[in-house]
Parts: structure tokens; C-alpha cells; sequence
């Protein structure tokens, strides 16, 4: 009955699939703000992207027991970011009912972590390598 991501590159892919759903998005902050009181269910996260530990914050109002929960991301590369999230999820005593990724880099373990803890994981597209040196993309 929602969407969880995190901000902010995740906000767009999960409003698109909010709307075909017609469920609200709820998205964890990357730190807290002055909007945001004490109540709420938060996690250490580390960024592989940006090489850093974030708080991650959703506020106790937004999640709750009774949730089934659909969790939208960009990229998935070794799985920080999702973990987190699925832990804000549990602490919040919700249900992860899914994972959806747009682009799942195959060559990292992400995608093996994510799925070996029982999760349904789908990806838009999988990329299984880069190669530099000819400028190519291999698709799993």
C-alpha cells in the first residue's frame, strides 16, 4: 500500500510507479531536517556512490505495522542502500513486499545479497560488465 525509496534520485522512478499504483511514496531522508521531530525510525547507511555514512530517517508517521511496502531505487550496486531500507521497513513491524530496481550492476553483489535474504528483487535492466578500453555494455 506504498513505495519506500530514498532521496533523491529514487523519487522520480518511484513516483512513476506510485501513480500506476495509485499508493503513496514515502521516502527516507538522508539526514535530518528541521521538519522532522524526534519520532522516527532511522539506520546507519553507507553510500557506495558517494563513499560516506548517512542516517537515514523516516518519520514514524509515514510507516507503520499494518504497511506492505514496495521499495524503488535507481541503481543497486552492492546493496547498502537497500538493506537500509529494508531495515526501516522491519523496524517499523511493516512487510517488504518487493524490490524494483531500474539498473542492477550485475558485476557487484548487491543483487546477490539482497536476494540470498529472500527478497523479490526485479530489475529493469541488469548490467553484467563495462569494459573502458571499447566503450561497451554487456547486458545479463
Amino acid at each position: 500500500n506504498k513505495i519506500l525509496t530514498i532521496e533523491a534520485s529514487g523519487i522520480g522512478i518511484a513516483g512513476i510507479v506510485a501513480r500506476e499504483f495509485d499508493v503513496p511514496v514515502v521516502f527516507a531522508k538522508k539526514s535530518k531536517s528541521i521538519n522532522l521531530d524526534d519520532n522516527n525510525f532511522s539506520t546507519k547507511m553507507q553510500s557506495f556512490t558517494h563513499s560516506k555514512i548517512y542516517d537515514v530517517i523516516v518519520s514514524k508517521k509515514f510507516l507503520s505495522p499494518e504497511d506492505h511496502i514496495l521499495i524503488i531505487d535507481d541503481f543497486l550496486a552492492n546493496g547498502c542502500a537497500l538493506l537500509g531500507l529494508t531495515n526501516l521497513v522491519e523496524s517499523a513491524g511493516a512487510t517488504v513486499e518487493g524490490i524494483g530496481i531500474a539498473i542492477e550492476k550485475g558485476f557487484q553483489q548487491g543483487g546477490k545479497i539482497i536476494r540470498e535474504k529472500g527478497y523479490q528483487l526485479e530489475s529493469l535492466a541488469i548490467v553484467e560488465s563495462m569494459n573502458a578500453a571499447d566503450n561497451t555494455i554487456t547486458f545479463r
